[in-house]
């Protein structure tokens, strides 16, 4: 078995592509949100702070050495790039932003195309979202490409863009705060898909708190560390996701209601007598 070794450090080459394109990206979101408020537009200043907290994850993940052993430190680097990341980013509501930013024509016309397309609704389907979060953590960490991506930089590089790029669908698939192709993303199954994506993260951690991935000979301690970290931090992420998720019904609920109160006929005169 190869030594156990999880994350690279913040000297590798890829961290740093990763990390400049985390702050190029806040630097373009916020950009965006100042050219919106020039104009006149109200944009609320707690989805720039919520997506440029989610671009300092991201830099900090990526640039700053991590707590903890080998395994412990690549435990910490998933909840960091592939869970609370996410969300951050999510809940800032980047894609209403350049819908919002774009002028009119072309551009902004082929961006509501791609959101509103086929292939994106399937993307954004819950499950299908969970599936590809979820199912490939377990692919990552239950076969030998967790060993194998140690020793090949482009490989390594490319599970990390996967877990980036995963977290950041199922957070957008559960949320649903963007403007995207409306259909099977209902409350019950956005909460069935979290339900069950977490099931699936726990049983992992409590998987390789016995046993860790093929091909690596992780310490028992760093093991153990990592794995209930895995469980535990995992825990917190779905349960903001399932607070994001619990307000939004109340939200659409309370509409629901005042909509019936308005629309409901006043009472007529009472008759004497009567």
């Amino acid at each position: 078995m190869t030594p156990g070794h999880g994350h690279p450090g913040p000297a590798g080459g890829a961290g740093l592509l990763f990390a400049a394109a985390a702050l190029l990206a806040v630097v373009a979101y916020l950009s965006a949100a100042v050219r919106l408020r020039r104009r006149g537009d109200a944009w609320p200043w707690r989805r720039d702070a919520s997506f440029a907290a989610g671009g300092a994850v991201l830099v900090s993940a990526f640039l700053v050495p991590l707590p903890g052993g080998p395994f412990t430190a690549h435990t910490v680097h998933h909840l960091l790039t592939g869970m609370a990341a996410p969300l951050l980013l999510v809940l800032g509501r980047p894609l209403t932003l350049v819908l919002r930013a774009l002028p009119p024509g072309h551009g902004r016309r082929g961006l509501l195309a791609v959101a509103h397309s086929r292939p994106a609704a399937l993307l954004v389907l819950p499950p299908v979202a969970a599936l590809l979060d979820f199912g490939g953590l377990w692919l990552i960490h239950r076969t030998p490409l967790f060993a194998a991506a140690q020793d090949r930089p482009l490989l390594h590089a490319a599970v990390q863009v996967h877990v980036v790029a995963a977290g950041l669908l199922f957070a957008f698939a559960v949320c649903r705060l963007d403007p995207v192709r409306r259909g099977g993303g209902g409350t019950a199954v956005r909460g069935a898909a979290l339900l069950a994506g977490g099931t699936a993260h726990a049983v992992l951690a409590k998987g390789l708190y016995a046993d860790g991935p093929p091909g690596t000979a992780f310490s028992p301690a760093d093991l153990h560390a990592g794995a209930r970290l895995m469980y535990y931090g995992g825990d917190l992420a779905e349960l903001a996701l399932a607070l994001v998720l619990a307000v939004q019904w109340y939200t659409s609920t309370g509409r629901a209601w005042a909509r019936r109160g308005r629309l409901r006929p006043a009472p007529g005169p009472v008759p004497p007598g009567g």
